[in-house]
């Protein structure tokens, strides 16, 4: 099982594919996470990395490619993985692509995650995090504890993200139309596309994506 999880922020795609992973035994490769583990341990790609982070600079797409290679190369993706995270462009899905075909294999789907602007803006605006372990909570349907304690680590300091606000929420969203959406046209001309009804309720669009 090898997807790509796409859809705009705020979309459930490492909501579904922490499901995914614990369902089906794959790994999931979240770019941001990745990008960070190479960082903090100090690899020779995250030193790279870093180099171009410290000076405001966006990690160039081979960089991303060669830890991608190296993560899917390792014992956690022997069944399968989910990219969640990458790719955001079509030159980045063009040098996936043949990153796969060098491997040997190719991908099985990728999953779009169809869910509106005001969708998202709600969801987002509405999300906290624990600011210790990172547990997710929203104040319309999965409140934080009334003590304000995190039901996950104890920790009393549960946050609103500085990206989670309004005017950041849209300025993200027209990145993604602008740039990420052209994905669709990608992966739909190679027949890999496959839509799901993300505004459901969390289980609902699991059961849709059992379906693909």
């Amino acid at each position: 099982m090898k997807l790509v999880f796409l859809g705009p922020p705020g979309a459930g795609k490492g909501t579904q594919a922490a499901s995914v992973k614990e369902a089906y035994s794959v790994a999931h490769i979240s770019t941001g996470d990745m990008l960070r583990d190479n960082v903090k341990r100090e690899t020779p790609l995250g030193r790279e990395a870093k180099a171009f982070m410290d000076e405001g600079k966006l990690v160039p797409d081979e960089l991303i490619i060669n830890m991608i290679r190296n993560t899917i190369s390792g014992d956690a993706c022997t069944k399968g993985f989910i990219l969640d995270g990458f790719p955001r462009t079509a030159p980045q899905a063009e040098a996936l692509d043949v990153l796969l075909q060098e491997m040997g294999t190719s991908l099985d789907r990728a999953i779009l995650f169809d869910v509106d602007d005001e969708t998202v803006v709600s969801r987002l605006t509405s999300r906290r995090v624990c600011s210790s372990c990172g547990a997710i909570y929203n104040v319309h349907f999965d409140p934080p504890p009334e003590d304000g304690r995190c039901r996950n680590c104890g920790n009393l300091t549960i946050v609103q993200r500085k990206d989670d606000t309004e005017a950041v929420i849209r300025k993200r969203l027209q990145v993604y139309h602008d740039q990420t959406a052209p994905l669709i046209e990608y992966y739909t001309s190679r027949g890999l596309l496959s839509r799901i009804d993300g505004t459901g309720p969390k289980d609902a669009v699991l059961a849709l994506l059992a379906e693909r």
